[in-house]
């Protein structure tokens, strides 16, 4: 054997290589050599990257021993142990750097304290409001008063299960920002929830006197115009819309609250654009539907303020859903029947839009074709929406399904956000095996919204993978979304779930989120800990920390900032 390998206690270290380092003679061997030779002429050791009485209190091994270990261990154990010290630093490094920002924020960026809670507000609470609130949502609003009440800017991540009443916690963030005598925006990623929130709002305020208005890309000009003089002085309130509103002509004379809709669809230098329409920066808060796994929302959004809507509104009932094989389409499109002759509607959503010689599935335009021709009661009227609509055919076909003038909605998964049709029972998925876990929760989450039992079936082949298996059990299983995303984290792994690869932030070298989830909360509390009792890194015994700080950030090899 090779000398690097004969230190190793019967563990061979092995590193990957491509093609043209090996025609380098640069294969796992000539690299054990040279990690061998480098760890042997580092005189003294490594310098340390934590503090002595870091590694006391969480009896991790120094750097240089767990260097050592991790590519020549002497025993399964010390490579254990030096996995461990370097996941833990790896994380506790990127909670210094979320937790460190989040206080920082709080203490440089001073927001416009919302200091009264008045008569807008308690107006609506008192005569406008549609249900009384859940303990959820008084709770949340709790959360955020005590922020907008402070002299620290808000950034405050809200997540909430589909249809738990989010909308309306924006909302009254809202009218507590008119009240104090500031301005709101709310920012959706499609025309189609930016109509469907401005519907709403427009409702629930008619009666109270507040002004809102609507921007997309679909505004005319005259319109824009008149909205853009009523902005500058002051006479218009809320502002509801797409990323219309990021432009540099979307003036407002006093931003004090920014809302941002379904957040991960949204890039950062998008969301940071509107910090910039005000000179004091406004609130932020931005809302999730998809649930976030909390080891996830501690790495990704660790320097947002997180609250949780985790409760329905009274009256809901849990959906029921059920994992069918095709070979039983014809019950299915029997019991999408006999609920429409209740007065209720169906989804039925596919993956594909045109036919795939390499998938053997359903696509969208024959579904369409089998439900018109051959459904149990062609009498149906059915609307069909994809991505290759133009948007005003989308919003018209979707408009025809909320008036109810069509009973089927054959969809892509254009409809996976941005659709409220209470009156909607049933959704059918086609080929559900295509679809992710979260995208499964998120489709199914389309119906229930009203006061009646509604079903979610699940359609797949016979042949399934383990994944697949695993993927129809928890959904058939649980409505609850939180656990819903931690199973899919663990099926998926983080880089699939938000996109997260491309914003680099958990681009991990050793750690792992899923398995290594006890290690990362240790390091967040680690952190929290840390930068209370000194958030400029000023101690001495913290001088280590804030000197390795300074390297990473030097290289500028850590982690995006999320805004």
């Amino acid at each position: 054997a090779d000398r690097a390998a004969r230190v190793s206690g019967g563990l061979v270290p092995m590193y990957h290589t491509t093609e043209l380092m090996k025609r380098a003679t640069l294969h796992s061997r000539a690299i054990r050599d040279l990690i061998y030779t480098l760890l042997n002429t580092v005189s003294g050791g490594l310098p340390e990257t934590l503090p002595a009485w870091i590694l006391e209190e969480r009896a991790l091994a120094p750097l240089t021993e767990s260097m050592r270990q991790i590519h020549f261990p002497e025993s399964a154990e010390k490579l254990r142990a030096a996995q461990h010290r370097l996941k833990f630093e790896e994380l506790f490094y990127i909670q210094i750097q979320l937790v460190r920002k989040n206080l920082l924020q709080k203490q440089k960026f001073q927001g416009m304290p919302f200091k009264k809670v008045g008569e807008v507000f308690m107006n609506f609470c008192n005569h406008h409001l549609p249900f009384p609130l859940t303990d959820a949502q008084k709770r949340v609003l709790k959360e955020i008063r005590a922020d907008v009440g402070s002299n620290a800017q808000m950034n405050r991540l809200l997540q909430g299960d589909v249809g738990s009443g989010k909308t309306i916690v924006a909302l009254m963030t809202m009218l507590l920002a008119v009240d104090n005598g500031c301005q709101a925006c709310l920012m959706a990623p499609t025309e189609i929830l930016a109509n469907q929130h401005y519907q709403n709002i427009s409702e629930l305020l008619k009666e109270t006197g507040v002004t809102v208005a609507l921007l997309t890309g679909s505004s005319k000009t005259k319109e824009r115009k008149m909205l853009d003089e009523q902005l500058q002085s002051g006479e218009l309130s809320i502002l509801i819309g797409t990323h219309a509103l990021l432009e540099n002509k979307v003036q407002f004379r006093n931003l004090g609250l920014a809302i941002i809709d379904e957040q991960h669809r949204f890039g950062v230098e998008q969301r940071s654009k509107l910090w910039h329409k005000n000179t004091i920066p406004p609130h932020i808060l931005v809302m999730t539907a998809t649930p976030i796994p909390r080891t996830l929302a501690m790495s990704v959004y660790g320097d947002l303020d997180v609250s949780i809507i985790d409760e329905l509104p009274p009256g809901r009932k849990p959906i029921k859903t059920l994992h069918q094989f095709e070979n039983h389409r014809a019950e299915t499109y029997e019991f999408i029947k006999k609920e429409i002759d209740k007065g209720r509607q169906a989804y039925v959503v596919y993956p594909l839009i045109e036919e795939s010689e390499a998938l053997d599935f359903k696509n969208l335009t024959e579904g369409y074709d089998y439900i018109t021709a051959s459904f149990p009661l062609p009498k149906y009227k059915v609307s069909m929406v994809h991505g290759r609509l133009k948007p005003a055919e989308k919003d018209a076909e979707m408009e025809r399904f909320l008036r109810n003038e069509t009973q089927i909605m054959v969809a892509t998964t254009v409809i996976e956000v941005g659709v409220n049709v209470p009156n909607a029972s049933v959704m059918v998925i086609e080929s559900a095996e295509r679809f992710g876990l979260s995208q499964l929760h998120q489709l199914r989450g389309r119906v229930g919204r009203g006061s009646e039992q509604s079903y979610c079936i699940l359609l797949t082949g016979n042949k399934m993978s383990n994944d697949t298996r695993t993927r129809m059990e928890t959904m058939v299983r649980t409505n609850d979304g939180f656990e819903i995303a931690e199973v899919d984290l663990k099926l998926r792994g983080p880089g699939d779930l938000m996109g997260t690869q491309q914003s680099g932030v958990l681009a991990l070298k050793i750690a792992d989120l899923v398995k290594d989830q006890d290690i990362l909360k240790a390091a967040r509390f680690q952190a929290i800990d840390l930068l209370k009792a000194d958030p400029n890194l000023e101690l001495p015994q913290n001088q280590r920390i804030a000197h390795t700080l300074y390297q990473l950030q030097r290289y500028k090899n850590l982690w995006t900032y999320i805004s």
